[in-house]
């Protein structure tokens, strides 16, 4: 079995436990040197059943390294959203990655206020001299201009490990059949120029703004089957691939 269908059997085995356990749990995973714990969920739980009502996204992904040190470097994260999840971005303003590449956090945010539609905190380790060495920066996530594709989010920290670097980094989102409704990508630019890694991320999504005379919500869900899932596929500089899924249970109303 290789590495990347093996990540993903582990995955999906921590996944039942947690279903068999009638507990809506996290997921951990193992392989060789990498730990990672994935969770995520939502609020409110209870949702309408045939029509869409605002919601707040929670995800936490965690990385580290059973010997103590740095994880493999993660290189690209896909992450699915479930079909009765939606986007609106209608009259929501935009802010361009180009706009902020070199603003610090509060300068950033100050720009392109009106556009901003999450939060969040993001660790890494560096490693100096063969030490690691932690580095973290808040992390603001913003609508960004719309692609050929569909919407996009603009994803923005700074870090001063070893040395001040700005990140804004486009996020295209795109439509897709299926269970899973959109997908987004995300393309990790080495951090710190190739000697960090990432152990730690987790962000709170979720606007509401007035906009064409209605109000609306960035995100909205509703409860068709009582249970809302988010998939995600990590790529490592490694070549490891962990792939899988957690479910979190809704109530319909």
């Amino acid at each position: 079995m290789s590495r990347a269908r093996l990540s993903r059997a582990a995955l999906l085995c921590s996944l039942l436990g947690a279903l068999l356990a009638g507990v809506a749990s996290a997921a951990v995973v193992e392989i060789d040197n990498l730990v990672l714990h994935a969770d995520g969920g939502f609020t409110p739980r209870a949702l309408p059943r045939a029509h869409y009502a605002p919601i707040e996204f929670q995800g936490k992904v965690d990385l580290r390294a059973k010997d103590g040190g740095a994880p493999a470097a993660l290189t690209q994260a896909l992450v699915d959203f479930d079909r009765d999840g939606r986007l609106d971005v209608a009259g929501l303003p935009t802010c361009a990655p180009e706009s902020i590449v070199q603003s610090s956090t509060e300068e950033a945010r100050r720009a392109c206020a009106g556009a901003i539609v999450g939060q969040g905190q993001i660790e890494a380790l560096v490693s100096l001299g063969g030490t690691p060495v932690p580095a973290r920066s808040p992390l603001t996530i913003f609508n960004g201009p719309r692609l050929a594709s569909g919407p996009s989010a603009v994803i923005h920290a700074r870090t001063t490990v070893p040395a001040t670097q700005t990140y804004a980094i486009g996020v295209p989102i795109e439509r897709r059949p299926g269970g899973f409704r959109y997908r987004a990508t995300l393309n990790v630019p080495p951090i710190a120029g190739g000697l960090g890694a990432i152990t730690h991320v987790e962000v709170e999504i979720g606007r509401r703004f007035d906009a064409g005379g209605r109000h609306r919500s960035y995100v909205a869900a509703r409860c068709s089957d009582g249970i809302l899932a988010t998939h995600g596929r990590f790529s490592f500089a490694d070549g490891m691939i962990v792939d899988g899924s957690v479910e979190k249970f809704c109530r319909a109303r």
